[in-house]
């Protein structure tokens, strides 16, 4: 037995550096506490791959060359990255506990790493070399204050490192390398909040070094580090003599009259002086311009690469405003007598995003691809956005267009479920929404998976959905609400487009979209499709159109429950839903269903458990019903001649502690039960009606889903069960006899497996999974039958 993966969605979590592009066009960015890598030289793959390793959320991710690359946590840990030529795997080549409390900032040169926390500390370190230890050189206080940006340089013409500093002192710190330490050599004023993005742009030839810093308070100011006239100038014995800062003084020439009526240098220029190598070399700092644009805060900047084929300097900013900005400097006439008289000012180039729209958090960060051709950022709800340069004829008149991202639930996803056909995938998480996932074909390869549409965008932590039809499913949330969504026209549509499926006639005559009104939660049918903005026509929807106008219409509201609902299952032939409620007695522990066609209640509800149901399974003529329960016991209920099922027989105490999933064999004759004990056991029907346990397989962590799947050719049927670790385990057995294999072990996700579903109608020689985790993620994995 084999496994691939075949589809990643997962989020970028909210923090400004928690992602970085190599230079073979690899994205690393940090899922939850996961590494995710995402290769957007080949066009539009999605995610390839997940790396485990770091124990809390990842905040920072710094690439240091193609083939290595940092990344820290919010636990204070950092971890450097190398890839396996011979494997092409990334592994974790050192750790080192950098701080003690979470790493907020993290900047990269050579072989310098600068880690900023809130514990109000900058360090220092030096890269290892093969089989030496991360080396901690020097630790700056900030006195309080948090750093939230670290940008690393060389300053002009010479080997000396500088380091800018930018936190909630609302100040800019520039230390300079002087001798073996750091030392403190500026302190840039001007913004007024927080400074949130810092980065150096690299001078050409003897022109100066350019730092942008971006800030809460939504603008952008330029700083020039400039070299003085001089150059460099020998280090006298005692220091720098007097003499020689009072001609500096009078070079810079810009004096202004103090309140005692004496001379002082203006507020805008400041002076580096660095000692290195029996020289000194003195800089001015002087504030070159104010970038005023963006609407609200300014969450990150960052300059296009200096191997890029467009020689037009560019920058990057990002902002909650949801929109996204490239800067770059207009030589315009300031005389229009004189042709030869102008000056330059940076303008607003390209604006992206959505301006005046459903804000939802805004942008968090962004960055370029190496090549200066592409640009991506990614959002509050943890999706991306790209944009391509098309190839035009000058720099001054560039064209860009959004092209295909990746994005994923924020959050633990607690379900996933197929439609009847296996086309759609339906997942739902407590970012209260849920989203339908499918393959695309493509011309050249094999269908593509893809977020096709996120139906619902809820007010509550959405638990578990269920497909009732191929353009319908139900849902629960942390709600005593059970919803019906049906599929619009626009998404109909959409879909043949694609040849994702084909509908008949009778399907399109449906709303065009949906939309929610002010101060709802249920989404609305719009019949003309005036509302909402028209989605696109030949392609799959991006982040920003998943977002607003790929809603389902809501048919119906089924009541019933007392509390919020917790679990929910469906028929096999769709006709009848189920669904349970949290519970601390036997009143509320029931089991309600009602018929998919009129949403009435079938018979009466199901009772018999004394806690919260987790879990309902319909065997697979619909004839039983299987009930699991936090009381620990399992439940079995019989269709009725009269409607409705009644009691048949139970087991008290089967489990040592709760029981959270349960499911059918796809013939019926057996059901399996997952505990937090660290057991799954099989049970099985005898001659006399009742399902003695025919087999327990144990665990090393608690079992929290299971899902049967079988092959019509073969003699065997197979059992996933998910841990609460992450892993999934795949046990096989004869048809005949109830002895299980373990066949494979598969280190798929990172926190507890929350749903487990095989996917109908695969092939005979392989079968699709799909399963989702606490950790955020969300997976279709192909099981290979050697």
């Amino acid at each position: 037995m084999n496994i691939s993966t075949a589809y990643i969605a997962a989020s970028t979590n909210r923090f400004s550096g928690a992602s970085d592009v190599t230079s073979e066009g690899i994205v690393i960015f940090g899922s939850s506490n996961l590494i995710g890598i995402w290769d957007i030289s080949n066009d539009d793959e999605g995610i390839s791959m997940t790396i485990p390793g770091h124990s809390g959320a990842i905040t920072c991710v710094r690439v240091i060359d193609s083939h290595s690359f940092v990344s820290a946590d919010d636990k204070g840990e950092a971890r450097i990255w190398k890839k396996t030529e011979s494997t092409s795997q990334w592994t974790s080549f050192a750790k080192f506990s950098a701080h003690k409390q979470a790493i907020s900032a993290l900047a990269v040169l050579d072989d310098w790493i600068a880690t900023g926390s809130s514990d109000a500390t900058v360090k220092l370190w030096k890269l290892p070399q093969d089989g030496t230890a991360v080396e901690n050189l020097q630790t700056i206080s900030l006195s309080g204050r948090y750093p939230l940006a670290l940008a690393f340089a060389r300053l002009p013409q010479s080997n000396s490192l500088v380091l800018a500093i930018g936190g909630t002192d609302k100040n800019i710190q520039l230390w300079t390398r002087s001798e073996t330490t750091f030392v403190q050599s500026a302190v840039l004023g001007g913004h007024e909040d927080w400074v949130r993005g810092l980065a150096f742009c690299p001078p050409e030839a003897e022109g100066p070094l350019i730092l942008a810093s971006g800030s809460q308070d939504a603008t952008i100011r330029l700083w020039n580090i400039e070299v003085y006239k001089k150059e460099m100038i020998s280090r006298p014995q005692e220091g720098l003599s007097d003499d020689l800062l009072d001609a500096f003084e009078e070079s810079l020439g810009d004096f202004g009259i103090a309140d005692e009526g004496g001379r002082q240098i203006s507020l805008k220029r400041h002076i580096l002086s660095v000692k290195s190598n029996q020289e000194h070399f003195i800089f001015s700092v002087t504030f070159d311009a104010l970038l005023v644009g963006h609407e609200a805060g300014v969450t990150s900047i960052s300059w296009r690469p200096s191997n890029s084929t467009q020689s037009t300097l560019t920058l990057l900013s990002t902002s909650t405003d949801s929109s996204l900005i490239l800067w770059s400097p207009a030589t315009i006439l300031t005389d229009p007598e004189n042709r030869t008289s102008s000056s330059t000012i940076w303008i607003n180039r390209q604006r992206y995003g959505d301006i005046g729209g459903q804000r939802l958090g805004g942008f968090v960060g962004g960055v370029w691809r190496l090549d200066g051709d592409e640009v991506l950022a990614w959002g509050w709800s943890g999706g991306w956005r790209r944009w391509r340069r098309k190839p035009s004829a000058t720099d001054d008149d560039e064209v860009w267009e959004e092209g295909g991202a990746i994005g994923g639930h924020r959050g633990p996803v607690k379900s996933v479920d197929w439609s009847s056909t296996g086309t759609f995938l339906i997942s739902s998480g407590i970012d209260q929404t849920t989203r339908i996932h499918g393959a695309v074909p493509q011309v050249n390869g094999p269908a593509t998976w893809y977020e096709l549409g996120r139906p619902q965008v809820h007010g509550y932590d959405i638990l578990g959905s269920v497909f009732l039809k191929e353009l319908k499913f139900a849902s629960i949330a942390d709600e005593k609400v059970l919803r019906i969504f049906e599929a619009p026209r626009r998404f109909v549509d959409l879909m043949e487009i694609l040849h994702v499926s084909q509908f008949s006639e009778n399907e399109k005559n449906r709303p065009m979209g949906a939309s929610v009104p002010p101060l709802g939660l249920s989404n609305k049918a719009d019949a003309d499709g005036a509302v909402t903005v028209a989605a696109p026509e030949f392609r799959r929807p991006f982040e920003g159109e998943l977002a607003s106008v790929t809603l389902w219409p809501e048919v119906e509201k089924v009541f019933g429950h007392g509390y919020e609902s917790i679990a929910l299952a469906t028929s096999s032939s769709r006709q009848y839903i189920a669904s349970a409620c949290k519970a601390l007695s036997p009143e509320h522990a029931v089991v309600r269903i009602h018929d998919t066609t009129t949403y009435q209640p079938v018979g009466e509800p199901l009772t018999g458990h004394s806690l919260t149901v987790t879990q309902i399974a319909f065997s697979p003529d619909d004839q039983l019903i299987l009930t699991v329960s936090r009381d620990r016991s399992w439940r079995l209920y019989q269709k009725s001649e009269g409607g409705g099922y009644i009691p048949m027989v139970h087991e008290s105490k089967p489990h040592g502690r709760i029981i959270w999933d349960c499911a059918w064999a796809p013939e019926g004759d057996i059901f399996a039960t997952a505990s937090r004990d660290k057991t799954v056991k099989i049970w099985g029907k005898d001659n006399a009606d009742n399902w003695p346990c025919v087999a327990t397989l144990k665990m090393d962590e608690s079992a929290t889903a299971v899902n049967f799947t079988a092959f019509d050719s073969q003699p065997k049927r197979y059992l996933a069960v998910g841990l609460e670790n992450g892993k999934i385990l795949f046990y096989s057995s004869s048809k005949l006899e109830p002895i299980w294999t373990l066949e494979m072990t598969h280190s798929g996700h990172v926190g507890q497996i929350n749903c487990l579903r095989w996917r109908p109608g695969s092939g005979e020689q392989f079968r699709e999974i799909a399963s989702c985790s606490e950790d955020g993620t969300l997976k279709i994995s192909i099981v290979q039958i050697v």
